[in-house]
């Protein structure tokens, strides 16, 4: 079954569709997904802890579902993290765990809202990819974030991702919005599930 959703929230043609069934899913998506060997939470979060200060506030979790990658940050100090997601199945699950000082339903792609430079760091965890949040997301994100702030972000690194993201962050780069700061080497987010798809976990710094 658990399969099953994974496919099904990404073959959602609309942002309502993917809503719907997130919504549906979440009560069960972590133990799903960790069935499954789902470790993309874990690796952003330990990126995250490596790449920034427990005394950086506030920090967003851009499309945080159920919350998952950012469990283990109150435990080490960190505060104010701000979480937003399309699903208010997925935030009603994250909202018990009491990690979230703030959840709004938002849109990554779309508009945040949140004024410039209000952001010390971003973490993303298995939210930008095809099917889901679009490469463009990362503008907005590098708009909510002050100088000098970490963005750290899962990314696919197999033929599944196609051109579109890497030529995105590389523009962002050329551009000075962002400067590249550490990558992970390839990795199988979910080898029991899906052991086709390869990613990565990238930082990246707010110029």
């Amino acid at each position: 079954m658990s399969k099953e959703q994974v496919d099904r929230v990404y073959s959602a043609q609309t942002t309502d569709e993917q809503q719907i069934a997130y919504d549906g899913w979440a009560e069960e998506y972590e133990r799903d997904l960790f069935r499954m060997g789902y470790r993309s939470p874990i690796f952003v979060a330990t990126c995250f802890i490596a790449h920034v200060s427990s005394d950086v506030t506030p920090i967003l979790d851009a499309g945080c579902g159920a919350g998952a990658q950012a469990e283990p940050l109150p435990t080490l100090g960190y505060q104010d993290i701000v979480g937003i997601d399309l699903s208010e199945g997925m935030m009603a699950v994250a909202a018990a765990k009491n990690i979230y000082a703030e959840l709004k339903q938002q849109v990554l792609g779309e508009t945040l809202d949140f004024p410039d430079d209000h952001f010390g760091a971003v973490l993303s965890s298995g939210t930008i990819t095809p099917g889901h949040a679009p490469a463009h997301s990362f503008d907005e994100l590098i708009r909510v974030v002050r100088p000098g702030g970490r963005i750290v972000f899962s990314l696919r690194c197999d033929e599944g991702l196609g051109p579109d993201y890497p030529q995105h962050i590389a523009a962002l780069e050329a551009s000075g919005a962002w400067k590249h700061i550490f990558s992970t080497a390839p990795h199988q987010p979910m080898p029991y599930g899906h052991p086709e798809v390869w990613g990565k976990i990238h930082v990246y710094e707010v110029l």
